[in-house]
């Protein structure tokens, strides 16, 4: 029997192709191989939270160096501010594990541990995954609301919800910034464009936008 246990996580190899990536993987320029995590990175948070959120999966130079979701890489640096603004962490940038970053209400991980070439990953590895992103969810008691951060991730979650049979079907459910979603467990899903430098620097995500949809979040946590 596989063991999909988050204990397992760090040593996990189950995706060839990204075991080979992590493998061959150069460091960004300045630094070198044994400053990164380059294993399966797990997530954190309060494990008493409400909100559980959702990214698509590890920074090349990001989270795959620093070793906890979206720290040290664009999409920490847009993120961390405005959850500090909206009462979610307790400073506004996250540059490494042990830089005493602490969030409240909220739990923060990936739907793929390990990062994928191009930053996309295969059907097979979200697959792969999916269990280590049940195990997560399993240790948080108080989940009212999933926030997906991208198509790919929000799909790779309804699946998830498909498989359990807490959803018929994956069209009832369309991907769009601030969709919203009850499910039959009373969880609400919210969709939200990625926090990537390159959403950022095209405007189709902006500081105001994910403020909102927080806002809306913590909204749902509350009084949905």
């Amino acid at each position: 029997m596989t063991d999909y246990s988050l204990e397992t996580l760090p040593s996990c190899a189950k995706c060839s192709r990204l075991v080979d990536y992590l493998g061959s993987l150069a460091p960004a320029k300045g630094r070198n191989r044994s400053e990164y995590w380059n294993r399966p990175v797990p997530g954190f948070g309060d494990l008493q939270a409400r909100i559980f959120l959702i990214g698509l999966a590890p920074g090349a130079h990001g989270a795959n160096r620093t070793g906890r979701p979206f720290t040290g890489d664009g999409a920490g640096d847009f993120m961390y501010p405005l959850l500090h603004s909206t009462g979610f962490a307790s400073r506004q940038d996250a540059c490494s594990i042990d830089d005493g970053l602490t969030l409240t209400d909220l739990y923060i991980s990936n739907a793929v541990k390990c990062v994928p070439p191009q930053n996309k990953p295969l059907t097979s590895e979200f697959n792969h995954c999916r269990p280590y992103l049940i195990a997560e969810q399993s240790r948080l008691p108080n989940i009212k609301v999933v926030v997906t951060l991208g198509r790919g991730a929000f799909d790779s979650y309804m699946r998830l919800c498909l498989e359990h049979a807490i959803i018929r079907r994956l069209r009832d459910f369309p991907f769009g910034h601030g969709a919203s979603y009850q499910l039959s467990n009373g969880v609400w899903v919210v969709a939200c464009y990625h926090t990537s430098r390159y959403n950022v620097n095209t405007g189709r995500i902006t500081e105001q936008m994910f403020v909102d949809l927080m806002h809306h979040v913590r909204d749902l946590a509350e009084n949905g």
